[in-house]
């Protein structure tokens, strides 16, 4: 479980999913502060972990990354954590197209390749 520091790789993600889920890495992207947390069985692990390196619980979304897809099927907007209603959210996908938007540019940032 890490905050991205570094540019990683798609072969590299793919290296995770293997060690864990097989074809996917979960992860949790800080859509203000534009950092991504990988590597954990649960993306309230994730999201613990940006909390205690003073992310904003408003900020932070919770997302699979499938390395060997490519498009739209590189990331699936989907969580326990996204289901937040007081910001009118109320499932588990990221249903704001803004901001799936800004999690897809802050994720061309940190992931080459993608």
């Amino acid at each position: 479980m890490r905050i991205l520091g570094d540019i990683i790789t798609t072969e590299e993600l793919l290296e995770i999913a293997e060690k864990s889920f097989g074809d996917l890495v979960k992860a949790v992207v800080d859509i203000d502060k534009e950092i991504i947390a990988i590597d954990a069985e649960l993306h309230s692990d994730l999201e613990a972990l940006c909390l205690e390196n003073g992310s904003s619980q408003n900020a932070l979304w919770g997302i699979n990354y499938y390395p060997e897809m490519i498009g739209e099927d590189f990331i699936e907007f989907d969580s326990m954590i996204n289901l937040r209603p007081s910001q009118n959210n109320r499932s588990r996908y990221v249903e704001n197209e803004n901001m799936r938007r800004d999690i897809i540019e802050i994720s061309k940032k940190w992931i080459k390749t993608i």
